[in-house]
């Protein structure tokens, strides 16, 4: 079983099929998680929404009474709480549900802090196993998280471009089978190798490296005037 969630980024970023995608979680009996306000923006569009979570202050009393009258499992969080939003996300679905996969959607945009938070929250040794279980999905970018080995990392359907962010220091990082390859880099510092392309006709490029934390994030141009 795989697990969506809903989180409280601004609304013109999620991407276009959201609601779709949502629903088709329903369908096929994967978990859908409302974090805080997003367990009523998902009841708005119609999704039904197995598990929320959240302080919930942002809510008015009859907002909260319509999640708490649809929501079979609701955990009510302080406000002055340890674990962000999307880390208590992550919490549920992989300790209490054992999904095989989360993608996290409003993680991205709105206030920085929030979004590094997010972005960061893969090093942290408890999350550590789950890394690799976790993606990142706005309109216009993909993000996933890798540990020290070797990848075959699948290009997504309508990315073009992807970026390797090393999140720690890392050793012997290598990129192949990409329009432009990287060999044995070493650094003890974060770096951004952002703008490389899938070759033509490939699905796929091969990443490695033998110690560190690396993100990769897909990416695609927004014609800005497509909402409009």
């Amino acid at each position: 079983m795989k697990s969506f969630a809903l989180l409280g980024a601004p609304k013109q970023l999620w991407p276009d099929d959201l609601k779709q995608q949502f629903l088709l979680a329903n369908r096929t009996g994967d978990l859908v998680i409302g974090v805080d306000r997003g367990a009523l923006l998902l009841q708005e569009m119609g999704i039904k929404v197995d598990v929320t979570e959240g302080d919930f202050d942002s809510l008015q009393k009859n907002e909260l009474a319509e999640i708490e009258k649809n929501v079979a499992d609701i955990r009510y969080s302080n406000p002055e709480k340890d674990w962000t939003d999307a880390e208590l996300a992550i919490r549920c679905a992989f300790l209490d549900y054992h999904v095989s996969h989360l993608t996290l959607f409003g993680a991205t945009g709105g206030r920085l802090d929030h979004f590094l938070s997010n972005f960061l929250m893969a090093l942290k040794p408890e999350f550590k196993e789950f890394a690799e279980k976790i993606a990142l999905i706005d309109q216009q970018n993909s993000i996933s998280f890798y540990n020290a080995g070797k990848h075959l990392v699948k290009r997504q359907l309508g990315y073009k471009y992807f970026g390797v962010v090393t999140l720690t220091g890392v050793l012997n990082l290598n990129i192949n089978r990409a329009k432009y390859n990287l060999a044995k880099y070493w650094s003890a510092n974060p770096v951004s190798f952002s703008s490389n392309e899938f070759l033509p006709g490939k699905d796929a490029f091969e990443l490695s490296f033998t110690r560190g934390v690396v993100a990769v994030i897909q990416s695609k141009d927004i014609n800005r005037f497509q909402n409009i």
